[in-house]
């Protein structure tokens, strides 16, 4: 049975071997060995500050961790906040565990938590791979970016839904 808890300081090591799971395995198809070689060392570090506010969450079943998502007000590398509009940040499933529902449990929570803080929108970037997975959540697809993840360019695109 999968369930969903919100994330603590004392789980950044687990959720940093899920993402090295996820990201190395998932995003092979649509990045080259060259980009995912650099950007893969920075991508697959949860973020400390994520876990300090109480939106982001983990999907479990039973003592094992398949799923880390949440979001923030505060924009990815900082920058302005803009009034009702919230960010995903990262999503990630075990590979071993993708098409189980797993992303779209923790992406319920996120949609939820988000609306019932009065966000009236919510932003991510995507990458290439979860592009059709967003876009079944019903995100709207924007334009393509490229993002520098230890030296590498990597292709992500802006997506957005209305809540």
């Amino acid at each position: 049975m999968l369930t969903i808890r919100r994330a603590t300081p004392e789980d950044i090591s687990a959720v940093d071997a899920l993402l090295a799971r996820s990201y190395g395995p998932l995003l092979r198809a649509d990045y080259p060995p060259s980009t995912l070689v650099l950007a893969l060392p920075r991508m697959a570090r949860a973020q400390p500050a994520l876990f300090r506010f109480g939106r982001y969450f983990l999907a479990e079943e039973g003592r094992h961790l398949l799923g880390s998502g949440g979001w923030s007000i505060e924009p990815p590398g900082g920058g302005a906040t803009v009034s009702g509009l919230g960010h995903v940040r990262h999503v990630a499933t075990d590979a071993r565990a993708a098409r189980r529902g797993v992303g779209r449990a923790i992406m319920g929570r996120v949609l939820e938590e988000a609306k019932g803080a009065g966000m009236e929108r919510l932003s991510c970037l995507s990458t290439l791979t979860a592009v059709p997975f967003y876009a079944a959540l019903g995100f709207r697809e924007g334009p393509r970016v490229t993002l520098a993840f230890g030296g590498a360019p990597f292709a992500a695109v802006e997506m957005e839904c209305d809540l």
